[in-house]
């Protein structure tokens, strides 16, 4: 694994960034001492900067694949319009109800609807347009989710997918998650659909518009 960046300037860089709400706080807490993988959880710094392209796009609906917590749903609920919509696909009950039990004490959480079972599946049956797609669900499917979500995405709405270094593991490619992401990236560069750019933010975020 390769330290995408000192973490001291990661800890400057959230310090000089508008901080989250206290209930994304609590959220984050309460994942890293409940469940594992914590650090699957989008955090401040990453949170802060979806919430920044849901303002800058005006975005009024957003698809979230891969819910996790909830901790990124929420973040850019919070920012959305009043009736504004996010719809995230989630697979595991237990992360659903985690999510469910901290959006119920938001007054932005009926803003975001939950679906639950194989996010493959869901993106058959979910309505578009959508003005905003956050992928951040199991790697291996990351250019089937792609192909399914640029479709119901509006043109020049955006595209953004997290982990898209993986910890520097594209640069030598061994496990088939590893080459899943390597091959998502060859795909969305090579696409005349979009315009990308991969950006060093965490753990990667490759950030794709969709052409008119």
């Amino acid at each position: 694994m390769i330290p995408l960046i000192d973490t001291r300037l990661e800890e400057y860089a959230i310090a000089h960034s508008r901080g989250v709400s206290p209930l994304l706080q609590e959220l984050q807490t309460y994942t890293y001492e409940h469940c594992a993988n914590p650090q699957m959880v989008t955090g401040p710094l990453e949170a802060g900067f979806l919430r920044m392209l849901v303002q800058l796009i005006g975005a009024r609906r957003v698809l979230e694949i891969g819910l996790f917590t909830g901790y990124s749903a929420l973040a850019m609920a919070e920012v959305l319009p009043v009736d504004g919509e996010l719809i995230s696909c989630e697979i595991d009950h237990q992360h659903c109800a985690i999510a469910k039990s901290f959006f119920s004490r938001s007054p932005h959480g009926d803003k975001i609807r939950i679906v639950l079972g194989p996010a493959l599946e869901t993106l058959d049956t979910v309505i578009g347009p959508f003005d905003l797609v956050f992928l951040d669900a199991d790697k291996e499917n990351y250019r089937q989710y792609y192909e399914k979500a640029l479709s119901l995405l509006r043109p020049e709405g955006l595209l953004v997918a997290d982990n898209t270094l993986w910890s520097g593991r594209v640069l030598d490619p061994k496990k088939d998650t590893d080459h899943a992401l390597v091959a998502f990236n060859q795909r969305v560069q090579r696409d005349d659909r979009v315009e990308n750019v991969l950006l060093t933010v965490r753990d990667g975020m490759m950030l794709a518009r969709k052409r008119t």
